[in-house]
């Protein structure tokens, strides 16, 4: 874009003067110079650090399950939003109290970071925070009122945030970007109360989940912010990853979609996104998309047949499981998130 510009105006300005310098001299004028056309060609991003990326996956799981009201999720906020500091964002700590499904106040803390925050033209990039404190679809019942590390499911997003942050930090983007990293996502009805209220149609169901980002959009870190497009990660770190085309996300930015998948397979990441539909998922994306902001989510997904022919989706055999730890993480599929991102972001 700069340089087609700067082309423009060179010839424009040589026109100019040789129209002005014949004219004084009441020579025959030149033949106008036609601009030749240009293609566009892509940016070539910064090189990802899938090492980078999965040492900040492990530093979140080492403090512990990252569940509201604790301990271990207090001190790993703070080195949250003190990472993101040294990366020279502007950091936003939105300190929140919300209620569980069961009533249970929980305190919470939403962490934005903006990159440029004075440039208008944005883009947002999310991933929740928190661990689930339920592992309610363990094998082992006993093991269901217990937390789980949430490696995958929280952490493997953050931590490709957070390598993406520490890259734009040192190269930065044409564009503004906000690091959005919302709590209290993982805390919504489980496995093991009635069936009643598990009805995945119910709203109270619905709600129950990504109760941080219900915070956020009715109280945005800044007025007005209306950013181009989000794009949200969630459990972007198995090693049998499969990112199909989420429902919900097609429905409010199909063209982001297409964006990030078409990315990613010119990238050669084609064997994990895949042009596939699966069944819409409540997370994150949901609550924004409902408050206005056009957002895709990056989630790992299989595809599943379900009653009636119907297309659905389940997650993978880890999920809210104590199987969701460290060990599952994968280098490669992290590489592959995180590239495709920066491919999309500093081509913008």
């Amino acid at each position: 874009m700069k340089a087609k510009q700067i082309v423009g105006i060179t010839l424009i300005s040589l026109l100019v003067f040789s129209l002005v310098y014949t004219g004084c001299k009441d020579e025959p004028k030149p033949k106008s110079v036609k601009p030749q056309p240009t293609t566009k060609v892509d940016v070539v991003a910064p090189e990802f650090s899938a090492d980078s990326s999965f040492a900040f996956v492990q530093k979140q799981v080492d403090f512990g399950p990252r569940v509201p009201n604790t301990r271990s999720h207090i001190a790993c906020a703070d080195w949250l939003s003190a990472s993101l500091k040294t990366f020279g964002a502007q950091v936003t700590d939105q300190t929140l109290q919300v209620k569980a499904y069961d009533g249970t106040l929980l305190n919470g803390r939403n962490i934005i970071a903006s990159f440029q925050p004075e440039k208008k033209n944005r883009i947002m990039l999310c991933a929740h925070w928190d661990t689930r404190p339920y592992a309610d679809k363990d094998n082992d019942k006993s093991k269901w009122k217990t937390p789980i590390d949430g490696a995958n499911d929280g952490a493997s997003g953050v931590g490709v945030l957070m390598e993406i942050s520490r890259i734009i930090s040192k190269q930065p983007t044409d564009i503004g970007i906000d690091i959005m990293l919302f709590d209290v996502e993982d805390y919504g009805t489980p496995e093991f109360v009635g069936d009643d209220y598990k009805d995945v149609l119910n709203e109270n169901f619905i709600t129950s989940w990504c109760l941080g980002s219900q915070y956020w959009v009715k109280n945005p870190h800044v007025k007005n912010y209306n950013p181009r497009f989000g794009i949200l990660l969630d459990m972007v770190g198995s090693a049998d990853a499969q990112f199909n085309k989420e429902k919900y996300s097609g429905e409010v930015a199909s063209d982001v979609l297409g964006l990030v998948w078409n990315t990613a397979s010119k990238l050669g990441y084609g064997s994990l996104f895949l042009d596939q539909e699966v069944d819409g998922v409540i997370d994150d994306h949901v609550m924004l998309n409902r408050g206005g902001y056009r957002c895709i989510d990056i989630i790992d997904t299989r595809p599943q047949v379900m009653a009636m022919g119907l297309g659905g989706y389940k997650f993978g055999n880890y999920h809210h499981t104590h199987q969701d730890n460290i060990k599952l993480i994968d280098k490669n599929t992290l590489k592959a998130v995180g590239q495709t991102l920066l491919q999309v972001i500093y081509n913008q």
